[in-house]
């Protein structure tokens, strides 16, 4: 049994480099990429780790590094206390229900083939927690509606649904399987911003009903304030500042949190200017 004190998810010296070949078969490597270099940091039960920085700073491959989608070259994933960095794909599957990704961009992510329907279904079928096809249409269309998505919607194909729908639907697949974390890798940047923050509305929403844990990627400091518990600040593949929400954005310690926090839009040009003179 899990202590309800211990973190959820605990990441120690995390590392993760893509080596860089050359040779006629690309037998040679000449140097690596160091897209996560020995990053640390914890999320308790319930809560949000927001996880910031620009594109390329290593935050989408750490999250996928986390869940093991690749694999890390060291350092350690503890996840309820148990060491998954390293397992294989047969004992990683066990905990695949467990944790689960909602990805930045919901037309790439669904199948185009697949109606809303089969897509929220399928982790279902492939776990048999809803073996039969009434079962697994019953919890489907109780899944939407947890997404604000109405029954009509589970015939209706990808390219037939809005930006936002589309981003609902991957919410509903990613909740299928009852998951304790979920990590969102960049999760409303693709859409309007009109429906983003519906969409971070709903994520808070679930993570209220559900008691969730969120991994929550993005590069809007601005956004991420609103939503995280933490804040993690991500540059060249190492966290460079971390701490609580309102710490890090109102008493940035790295000169490069107060350049993120510089780019945020504010509607007073006399506050703007001397958010952008602090930032040097």
């Amino acid at each position: 049994m899990s202590d309800e004190r211990q973190p959820l998810l605990e990441v120690t010296d995390l590392v993760k480099h893509f080596p860089v070949k050359r040779g006629l078969v690309l037998d040679r490597q000449v140097d690596g990429v160091r897209a996560v270099d020995g990053v640390s940091f914890s999320v308790g039960r319930g809560q949000t780790l927001g996880l910031v920085g620009e594109s390329g700073s290593g935050k989408s491959t750490l999250s996928r590094t986390v869940l093991q989608l690749l694999r890390p070259t060291s350092g350690s994933v503890l996840f309820e206390g148990r060491e998954i960095a390293g397992l294989s794909r047969r004992q990683m599957r066990p905990l695949r229900n467990e944790m689960q990704m909602i990805f930045q961009d919901p037309f790439a992510s669904l199948n185009p083939r697949r109606r809303a329907g089969q897509i929220v279904g399928d982790p279902l079928r492939s776990s048999r927690k809803a073996p039969s096809k009434a079962e697994r249409r019953g919890r489907v269309h109780e899944l939407l509606e947890r997404v604000g998505l109405a029954a009509e919607h589970h015939d209706r194909y990808p390219h037939e649904l809005s930006g936002g729908q589309r981003q609902r639907i991957g919410i509903a697949r990613a909740l299928a399987l009852q998951p304790k974390l979920i990590v969102a890798d960049e999760p409303v940047s693709a859409l309007d911003v009109s429906i983003q923050a519906q969409i971070v509305n709903l994520l808070q929403d679930l993570q209220d009903e559900l008691g969730l844990t969120y991994v929550f990627v993005a590069h809007d400091i601005g956004l991420v304030r609103h939503v995280a518990d933490r804040i993690a600040v991500m540059h060249d593949g190492r966290i460079v500042e971390e701490g609580p929400a309102e710490i890090v954005c109102d008493h940035p310690r790295d000169p490069y949190t107060r350049t993120l926090l510089a780019s945020v839009p504010i509607p007073d040009p006399r506050e703007s200017r001397a958010r952008r003179a602090a930032a040097g």
